[in-house]
């Protein structure tokens, strides 16, 4: 069963897991309905990993994992130089499945399971 979204005068469908079914129709409003909708509050740093996924997705034409997530933010900047204190990190923003959440919240598609 699809979900829709009504934003800005456009009807928009995710699939039952809640990734859109025409990846071409992710907005920063429809993150942010979709993120209200699963009890998550955006800020700034979410946003920033939404961002690195779609840039990370438009030049790879795949998702990032959790492993390429953390080994090229976790160098970066002054706060994170231990890449399992990012991880943690990360966790904390997103508890339940970080990857899963940010390629949904990003308008990607569903990620591939871990193997």
């Amino acid at each position: 069963m699809t979900r829709q979204f009504h934003i800005d005068g456009k009807t928009i469908e995710t699939n039952e897991q809640g990734f859109l079914c025409n990846l071409s129709d992710w907005s920063e409003d429809f993150a942010g309905q979709l993120a209200s909708e699963d009890n998550l509050d955006l800020h700034v740093d979410h946003w920033e990993l939404i961002w690195y996924f779609r840039d990370y997705y438009t030049e790879n034409q795949v998702n990032p994992t959790m492993h390429t997530m953390v080994t090229s933010l976790g160098r970066k900047g002054t706060e994170f130089h231990n890449q399992k204190a990012y991880e943690k990190h990360i966790y904390r923003l997103f508890p339940q499945d970080p990857v899963h959440e940010l390629c949904k919240l990003s308008g990607l598609p569903m990620p591939q399971p871990d193997d």
